[in-house]
C-alpha cells in the first residue's frame, strides 16, 4: 500500500517520467483514429505511471539497497521503451518527412550539404574512431552517473539522472514536430555506407547495432520506409553536451575523457551522415533549454522536499 506522502516519495526523475507518460497518453487519445495499438499502449502508459509511483514508495519504506539501486536506475531501459513508442506514435501520425526543410536550412547557413563536403576527408581510420565514439553515447551518462554514486554524492548523482532523463524526454517531444530520417538516406546511398565510409574492424558491427536500434536490421526490406525518425534535435548532440557540461561543472575525475570523446561524437554524428549541420544546432538548442529548466524543476522539488538546492 501507498503511503499518505507518497508525492514525497517522488525524486525529480519520477516527476519527469510520470509527466511524459501522461504527454504520451494524451497524444494516443488525441490520435487514437491513427495508431492501431493506442488503447493497449496506453494500458502499458498507466501502467508504468503506477509502477512508478510503487516503486518510489518501496525504496522509501523499505531500507534496501536492492530497492534503492532500481529506483535509481529504472530509467535506463525505460528511456529506450520510451523510444519506441515514440517512434510508433510518430509513425502512426505523420504521413511525410521534413528532410527537404533540413536540408535548405544547411545550405542557406553552409552554402552546401555538410555530409558531402566531408566525404572528401573521409578514410578508414577516420571512419573507425568516429564510430567507437559515436557507439560510446548511451554509456557516457551512465558512467558520469555512477561516477557520483559510488563517490555516495547523491545530490549530483540525482541531478545527473534527473538531467538525462528530461533530455531525452525533451528531444523525443521534438521529434514530434520535425520527423525526418537523415542524410545516409536523402542525400546518399543508404545501402553502399559500409563501401563509401568503410571502417578497419569494429566499424561495421558498431554500425549495425545502431541501424538494430533504429529499428532497421540488417536484411531489412525498405529500410527508409520503417526506420526511426528522430533527426532534429540531435539527441546525441543534446545529451552528449548536457554529459560534457556536468562533467566539468561537477569536476569529474573523468571530464576529459567526455570533452574529447563528447567532441568526437558530435563531429561523428554529421561524418557518419546520421544527422544534418541543423540538427545539431538544434540540439544545443535543446540542451539550453534541459539545462534551464531542469535546475528549476530540481530545485523547486527539493524545496519541496526541505532538501538543499543544486549550484549549477
Amino acid at each position: 500500500m501507498f503511503n499518505k506522502n507518497v508525492l514525497k516519495n517522488l525524486s525529480q526523475t519520477d516527476l519527469v517520467v510520470i509527466f511524459f507518460y501522461i504527454y504520451l497518453i494524451v497524444v494516443n487519445f488525441l490520435f487514437h483514429s491513427y495508431v492501431e495499438n493506442w488503447l493497449f499502449l496506453n494500458s502499458l502508459n498507466f501502467t508504468l505511471i503506477f509502477v512508478v509511483f510503487w516503486l518510489a514508495n518501496k525504496a522509501n519504506s523499505v531500507k534496501s539497497s536492492f530497492w534503492e539501486n532500481l529506483h535509481y536506475y529504472y530509467v535506463v531501459p525505460l528511456i529506450f521503451l520510451s523510444f519506441k513508442q515514440v517512434y510508433v506514435l510518430i509513425s502512426s501520425i505523420h504521413s511525410a518527412d521534413y528532410d527537404n526543410l533540413l536540408i535548405e536550412a544547411d545550405r542557406f547557413l553552409l552554402g552546401t550539404d555538410p555530409t558531402v563536403f566531408l566525404f572528401q576527408y573521409a578514410n578508414p581510420i577516420l571512419t573507425e574512431i568516429l564510430q567507437i565514439a559515436y557507439g560510446t553515447f548511451f554509456f557516457l551518462p551512465i558512467i558520469l552517473g555512477v561516477e557520483f554514486h559510488l563517490k555516495k554524492d547523491f545530490q549530483k548523482f540525482n541531478y545527473v539522472i534527473f538531467s538525462v532523463v528530461l533530455g531525452f524526454f525533451l528531444s523525443y517531444i521534438g521529434y514530434f514536430f520535425l520527423p525526418a530520417v537523415g542524410p545516409r538516406f536523402t542525400l546518399h546511398d543508404f545501402d553502399l555506407t559500409n563501401i563509401e565510409l568503410p571502417g578497419l574492424w569494429l566499424t561495421n558491427f558498431l554500425r549495425e547495432v545502431v541501424n538494430s536500434g533504429e529499428s532497421i536490421p540488417s536484411g531489412t526490406l525498405n529500410p527508409i520506409e520503417v526506420v526511426q525518425r528522430d533527426v532534429f534535435p540531435s539527441g546525441h548532440t543534446q545529451m552528449t553536451l548536457i554529459v560534457m557540461y556536468l562533467a566539468v561543472k561537477f569536476n569529474s575525475r573523468n571530464k576529459w575523457f567526455f570533452l574529447i570523446d563528447g567532441s568526437l561524437l558530435i563531429i561523428a554524428t554529421v561524418y557518419l551522415r546520421y544527422h544534418y549541420f541543423v540538427d545539431l544546432i538544434g540540439g544545443f538548442v535543446f540542451m539550453i533549454l534541459t539545462l534551464i529548466l531542469g535546475k528549476r524543476i530540481f530545485n523547486w522539488w527539493q524545496k519541496k522536499l526541505k532538501k538543499p538546492l543544486i549550484i549549477i
